[in-house]
């Protein structure tokens, strides 16, 4: 809808280490990969320390996602885990999840915060100590929301999915999660449990129960949050009193988003739904029985007219072809 460029993802996949070449996981089921070089992990020393707790029990952990999103996570794809780690990704493209919200699985401590350069493949991480020597890492992410020290809460924003890692790599957006209790790496990697179900492993997509409460007459999300990063509102539609459906733009990558807000039976289950439709191009649809929102939808409509809505129960909004741009 504006004359942007489209960021070109990275459909990297294979990660060159120092004993040799290891296929790497894009859980995304339809993109093909492409090679690249991630490099290995490893152990990253904490920025801060904090003190130790006592507890044995694991945390509660939950999806590090928002309430309601489903993910595909992927374990066995990726050559360079050791262990429990898990890939995820939801797009049908490599670059469909770039900019999506990330949120802490549980709450705790900050002890990484920073973009770790040629030390390791992680890139922008966040490295969160729960206590108890239990511990989640939030890796590549595209940018980050919290600072080292910082006591974050269960479904509080940390970043955004992302692709950095080190110097020259050129990999795939995805979130690389892992758990870890104790410190002999890489066996204190543990197996991944959310909502209090383990991690179907190798490969599941599983739904986030992070923060969703059960209801409420507050929406906690917006249409900024369920865009990701750099997204600005440029026009709305109220659904009656049931939603609102939100166009949204980029401008540093020129793509567009739609995101339908729920205002009504929040907590539950009710048919919801946004689309994007590109001047040329096929219409973009996110429907289904959702607790608070539909979407994001994005797409990229630089130099063209878009049409975009959403419906939430029986309130329908259908734009007329616009924001063609200049």
């Amino acid at each position: 809808m504006r004359p942007r460029g489209v960021l070109t993802a990275g459909f990297a996949l294979l990660f060159s280490l120092a004993t040799g070449t290891m296929t790497a996981a894009w859980a995304a089921p339809t993109p093909a990969p492409t090679s690249s070089d991630e490099g290995p992990m490893g152990d990253p020393a904490n920025q801060v320390d904090v003190p130790p707790v006592s507890t044995l029990a694991a945390p509660s952990f939950q999806l590090p996602f928002p309430c309601g999103q489903k993910w595909t996570g992927n374990n066995s794809g990726s050559s360079a885990h050791r262990s429990y780690e898990i890939d995820f990704n939801r797009g049908s493209t490599a670059n469909a999840d770039l900019g999506d919200t990330v949120v802490a699985a549980a709450a705790g401590t900050v002890v990484i915060s920073a973009h770790q350069g040629s030390a390791n493949g992680y890139g922008n991480l966040v490295k969160i100590d729960h206590g108890g020597g239990w511990t989640s890492y939030y890796a590549h992410l595209n940018s980050r929301s919290v600072s080292a020290g910082a006591q974050v809460a269960q479904g509080q924003k940390i970043g955004t999915v992302g692709n950095t890692s080190k110097p020259g790599n050129n990999i795939s957006p995805h979130l690389h999660y892992e758990v870890r209790n104790g410190t002999s790496y890489p066996s204190n990697i543990r197996k991944a449990v959310f909502n209090g179900a383990t991690f179907g492993y190798p490969i599941a997509t599983v739904t986030s129960n992070n923060k969703c409460g059960g209801g409420g007459s507050t929406n906690p999300h917006t249409a900024q949050s369920v865009c990701g990063s750099g997204y600005k509102v440029i026009d709305s539609a109220a659904l009656g009193s049931n939603g609102t459906v939100y166009l949204l733009y980029n401008s540093a990558n020129g793509n567009n988003c739609v995101a339908t807000i729920k205002k009504t039976s929040l907590g539950k289950a009710t048919a919801t739904s946004a689309y994007l439709e590109v001047q040329g191009k096929t219409r973009v649809t996110d429907s289904g029985n959702f607790e608070y929102y539909a979407g994001p939808v994005r797409g990229s409509a630089s130099g063209k007219c878009v049409k975009w809505g959403g419906k939430v129960g029986s309130s329908t909004y259908n734009s007329p072809s616009e924001h063609c741009g200049s």
